[in-house]
């Protein structure tokens, strides 16, 4: 579970951006404004991160505050997993990323295993929806969720992406490092649940 400075800070700004977007009266903006700067100020204290950073990261966003959506894609061969490296921190994911304005879920499934795997893929199967929160992330300024959605491969070779430096398949018992951004132990072992049991139900939080 992420601490309570965070769930606060997160709480805070929520408010305060729905406040800012929806408000009229011209003292209750600025009660909204001084409750956002008390958000980044919560997140300065904590992280020792530049608040001017932690604006343009953790409060530039406009309108009703929602949750962000991270689509990962589970593809298997061979009773293995489908994994890519980061580049950004070295360890290795499930092909994703965030989701796309004017994509469905499984359109950013299929693009995100292409452009960071090579291999081209078909969805099939809504895995599950999980909620950084509930799970053993690194704390995050934003709320997130996950969705991992199943795909079979139809064509295409193992190529490395912009963002990615390896790809390859590994097995349940024998995983790499984690990039624990995007992914956990425990939600890989949930998508290979769904691999030996088609009636697996899908999960969620």
């Amino acid at each position: 579970m992420e601490p309570k400075w965070l769930e606060w800070a997160k709480e805070l700004q929520a408010i305060s951006q729905a406040g800012l977007a929806y408000s009229k009266d011209v003292y209750d903006l600025e009660r909204f404004e001084i409750i956002r700067d008390l958000s980044t100020d919560i997140l300065e204290q904590y992280t020792e991160v530049d608040k001017t950073l932690i604006k343009d990261l953790f409060a530039n966003e406009t309108g009703y505050a929602t949750p962000k959506v991270d689509v990962r894609a589970v593809v298997f061969k061979d009773d293995k997993i489908l994994m890519v490296k980061e580049i950004a921190d070295g360890a290795w994911a499930l092909p994703g990323g965030w989701g796309d304005i004017g994509l469905t879920p499984s359109e950013v499934a299929v693009k995100e295993v292409q452009e960071e795997s090579g291999f081209e893929v078909k969805a099939v199967k809504l895995i599950g929806i999980f909620d950084k929160k509930c799970h053993p992330h690194p704390t995050s300024p934003y709320h997130v969720y996950k969705i991992f959605i199943q795909c079979d491969i139809m064509g295409g070779q193992p190529k490395e992406g912009i963002e990615t430096s390896a790809v390859d398949f590994f097995a349940k018992n024998d995983l790499p490092p984690l990039s624990v951004a995007r992914n956990t132990e425990s939600q890989i072992e949930v998508a290979f649940r769904h691999l030996h049991n088609s009636d697996e139900e899908v999960y969620f939080d």
